[in-house]
Order: structure tokens, then C-alpha cells, then sequence
């Protein structure tokens, strides 16, 4: 078990952690404790907040680190994702042309022009962000993306049987990371809504929307999911509940 955490957060995050050996045993369970990665950014956008109140700076200093804080913790490894299905989608072109776009290094103008955008969506309703009550609401729903996100790479059709979500999802024990994915989203949405209940639950039915579009699409255009459409999941889900958050704050 404690291989498998070590895994999640080597895997999904710039955290340093103990190097484990790279096996199918070590990631049995590694899926199931995705969700702790979130739940560490979730503390630190916390803990920013904290500090940025108590220096008194700008909503503007406040957004910028907060945006800047989850790519910091997972080096950015779900807008990188989150590019690489941009792009895919941007060719209209066929499942598997789709498919060998995503698996190019390189960055395309449709991808920039997106990474753009949502960076400054992003930026924008972080700075409408000003209480800790509704940062903490907002931290609860990066558990619940990656929570889902896990639930998504153990049930959805995979579009290929090889590359990075293949391997975590092929040894991983799919009955007990489902259990382990469900506590961790029903303790994310819990805290939410008791901590601001019309955040919460719009906070988490905007995911559940997010959730099914995310699906449809995937399997329309790929034919099932891959690691590349999980971490546009995330991303999109996240910024879905941010804006729930600042637009629905009861």
C-alpha cells in the first residue's frame, strides 16, 4: 500500500517521495490514491489564501498563485493533456489520426490558443475568490476531479491497449480502487457542502456534468479514454466547479 502511495505521487506530482521499484505490484493500488495528490494542493491553495490575507495583497497576486500553485505540485502533467486533446480534437480528423496526434511531443496553435484561454478563465475567477470558506470549497473539488478521474480509468473503454494510464489501470485492482476512488469523492463533496452547501452541490454537479460530456466525447472521437483525455477531464472539471463556485456562491 504504501509503494502504491509512493507511486500515485511519483507518478502524479513533482513531490518527492522515495523511489520504488517501477512493477505492476507497486501500482495495484496507486490509482486509489491519486486523490491525495489533489488533496495536497488543495492545502496549499489553502494555506496561499491564508497568507495572501494576511499580507494584504491584490485578488490579482492571490489568482496568479493559485493558479500557479497545482501546476507547481504536478509539473503540469494534466495541461499537458489537456494540449495534446486540444490539438487532437482541433484536426477533425479520423480516431486513430487523433490518436497519433496526442502521442506528438511537439505543441500545435490550437493547443496554445486554448492553454491560453483557459489560464485566463482560470486567473479571472480565482481573483473572485476571497473568502477561505470558498477556497477550501475549491480545494475539495481537486480531490473530487482526481477522484473521478480514477473512477473514469478503471470503468471507461480504453482507446488503446498500451502507453501511461494502460499501465496503472492493467495491474491495478479495479474493485478496490473503485472503493478507494468513491470514499475520497464522497468525503470531498461532504466537506463541500457542509463547509458552503450551495458551492458544494454546485460545485459537484458541475463535475457530474462535466463527467458525462467527457464520456460522450471520448468515445465519439477516440473511441474510448487515454491518459492525454483523463488529464483534460481534470482540468476541465476543475475549472467547471471553480466557476459554479464564484457564480454560485447562495
Amino acid at each position: 500500500m504504501l509503494n502504491s502511495v509512493f507511486s500515485a505521487f511519483l507518478m502524479y506530482s513533482r513531490i518527492p517521495m522515495p523511489k520504488v521499484e517501477w512493477s505492476e505490484k507497486n501500482r495495484r493500488y496507486a490509482l486509489g490514491f491519486f486523490p491525495l495528490v489533489g488533496a495536497v494542493s488543495g492545502l496549499l491553495l489553502m494555506l496561499w489564501r491564508v497568507v495572501c490575507t494576511w499580507l494584504g495583497t491584490g485578488q490579482f497576486i492571490f489568482a496568479a498563485g493559485a493558479v500557479f500553485l497545482p501546476v507547481l505540485v504536478t509539473g503540469g502533467i494534466h495541461l499537458d493533456g489537456f494540449c495534446d486533446v486540444s490539438d487532437a480534437r482541433a484536426s477533425y480528423a479520423d480516431k486513430e489520426k487523433k490518436l497519433e496526434i496526442m502521442k506528438d511531443p511537439h505543441i500545435g496553435s490550437f493547443a496554445v490558443m486554448k492553454l491560453c484561454l483557459y489560464l485566463i478563465i482560470q486567473t479571472a475567477l480565482f481573483s473572485q475568490i476571497y473568502s477561505l470558506k470558498s477556497t477550501a470549497v475549491t480545494a475539495c473539488s481537486y480531490v473530487l476531479s482526481r477522484a473521478v478521474s480514477g473512477m473514469t480509468a478503471v470503468t471507461f473503454r480504453s482507446a488503446k491497449n498500451s502507453g501511461l494510464l494502460y499501465s496503472f489501470t492493467k495491474p491495478a485492482h479495479k474493485k478496490i480502487t473503485l472503493a478507494m476512488e468513491a470514499v475520497f469523492a464522497s468525503a470531498a463533496v461532504i466537506v463541500s457542502v457542509i463547509l458552503s452547501p450551495v458551492q458544494g452541490i454546485s460545485a459537484s454537479a458541475a463535475a457530474v456534468l462535466v463527467l458525462l460530456y467527457h464520456r460522450y466525447a471520448a468515445y465519439r472521437d477516440f473511441g474510448g479514454i487515454t491518459g492525454d483525455l483523463c488529464g483534460w477531464f481534470l482540468q476541465v472539471c476543475e475549472i467547471a466547479a471553480l466557476g459554479a463556485i464564484v457564480f454560485l456562491k447562495g
